[in-house]
This record gives structure tokens, sequence and C-alpha cells, in this order.
């Protein structure tokens, strides 16, 4: 009589997993006419949000793209898309020039 073995071997998954990058607020401020930090780095998803501390209003600007209005002593924000760097400034006061740069992965 022949006898055949079945054997089952238990054998732990292998999961590789992959850490999702949290979206993070990176803040500008504007004040004397001026973005601080004039450059700032953020990852496509991240918020950027400007408070504007100044009497006047300002806008973040990417001509052809976005816009975004920031009243008197309020504040406005975005979330970013750009996968590429962008330079953005004041549609009111086109002397107001920042950058958003985007850091490798």
């Amino acid at each position: 009589m022949l006898r055949r073995h079945l054997w089952i071997v238990a054998v732990p998954a292998l999961t590789i997993g992959v850490v999702p990058v949290r979206a993070e607020t990176v803040t500008v401020t504007i004040e004397k006419m001026r973005f601080s930090p004039a450059e700032i780095s953020a990852r496509p998803g991240d918020t950027i949000e400007w408070i504007n501390k100044d009497i006047l209003a300002h806008t973040a600007t990417v001509k052809g793209d976005w816009e975004v209005v920031i009243p008197p002593g309020k504040s406005g924000h975005l979330v970013l898309k750009a996968t590429t760097p962008v330079d953005y400034y004041c549609r009111f006061h086109p002397n107001m020039k920042g950058r958003i740069s985007i850091p490798a992965r």
C-alpha cells in the first residue's frame, strides 16, 4: 500500500508597505509688502497658507493657472497640485514675488 502525505506549510505573507506621506501645511506670512519666506518647499497635496498682516489686499498668483486672494488681516490657502517649481506674485503689487520649490523624492 502506497501512502501519500500532504504537508501544509504555513508561510507568512510578505508585505511590502508603502508609508503614505502626510500632507503638511506650509505657512507664508505677508507683511510689509513681502512674502516671508519668499521661497518655500512643498509637495503636491500640501496646503500653502498665506497670512496677510498688511492693511492691503494681496494675491498669490500664478499667471494662467491659479490665484488666491488674501484680504487684509485674513488668510488664504491652496492645496498644491504642481509637481514642478512654481513662481508666484501679487497681482496688485507685482514686485511681491514668491517661489514654491518641490523637493526631490
